[in-house]
């Protein structure tokens, strides 16, 4: 068994100024998204520059910080949040919600679809492959933070971490930076390499990450406020990941009947 090791979640300490590793995992994401998408724009069918790679990232930003913020709060904290509001300022601490995030970003795609004179599932696809990195930071600063604890482990493995509780644990924030970050983001890099009908990238992103989410749930103590939600086994997260999963099964169906037919 693994001794968490304890990181000070104060990446630099200036004294009234202190920059925590969590909020710098979301600039690392923004980061490599930056970097993938100057790199797909040299590849895309759809006219991508530089600036215009620059001004989606920005508005996804928004949509990320905004919407995972508001849907950590609905989704998992409601009932702290009608004690103290202010909460839902104090993001260096933690708690972001994916799906959150997801509506939030779904909006500022629409935004700037908009804007360019694009359609939303040519914004979605290109911006897809984009995500997955930032996902997996995210869930090392999980890991940094000390939070999301996995569940106790059925039969002792070499990886098993002890959080503080003598309790032999899977490290859960790993395994989902492993799936919904790197493996992910491995998984949409080679499927866009390709052309693919419109809306097929989007749909493998929701297709895949909701699969990934819902079974990782399966490792991860569900959150303390809510407990299991259905079944005596189905997490919040769990619950979320489902939609995802359904619709990324319909679009993708979608998008290769539609090809078929426009070909014909």
């Amino acid at each position: 068994m693994i001794n968490y090791p304890e990181i000070n979640p104060v990446a630099v300490d200036l004294g009234t100024i202190k920059i925590h590793w969590y909020g710098l995992m979301y600039l690392f994401g923004f980061i490599a998204a930056l970097y993938i998408g100057n790199l797909r724009s040299k590849l895309s069918t759809n006219s991508w520059n530089k600036e215009q790679v620059s001004d989606v990232i920005f508005y996804c930003a928004i949509g990320v910080i905004l919407g995972g913020r508001i849907g950590y709060i609905l989704f998992y904290n409601f009932d702290v949040f009608l004690d103290n509001p202010l909460i839902i300022v104090r993001i260096w601490e933690g708690g972001m919600s994916f799906h959150g995030g997801m509506l939030g970003v779904f909006t500022a795609l629409y935004l700037f679809a908009r804007k360019t004179n694009r359609t939303f599932f040519q914004v979605s696809d290109f911006i897809a492959p984009m995500v997955p990195l930032g996902l997996g930071f995210g869930r090392l600063g999980n890991f940094i933070n000390k939070e999301l604890w996995g569940r106790p482990v059925d039969s002792l493995v070499p990886w098993a971490m002890d959080y503080g509780d003598h309790v032999a644990r899977h490290p859960s924030s790993l395994y989902q930076a492993l799936t919904e970050g790197l493996l992910l983001f491995i998984i949409l890099f080679i499927y866009s390499k390709k052309p693919r009908p419109t809306m097929a990238v989007s749909g493998v992103f929701m297709l895949v990450y909701g699969s990934f989410r819902f079974i990782t749930e399966f490792y991860r103590t569900p959150d303390a406020q809510l407990g299991f939600v259905m079944f005596d086994w189905m997490t919040k997260g769990q619950q979320l990941s489902i939609p995802m999963i359904i619709f990324g099964i319909g679009i993708l169906i979608w998008a290769y009947k539609k090809q078929k037919s426009e070909a014909v």
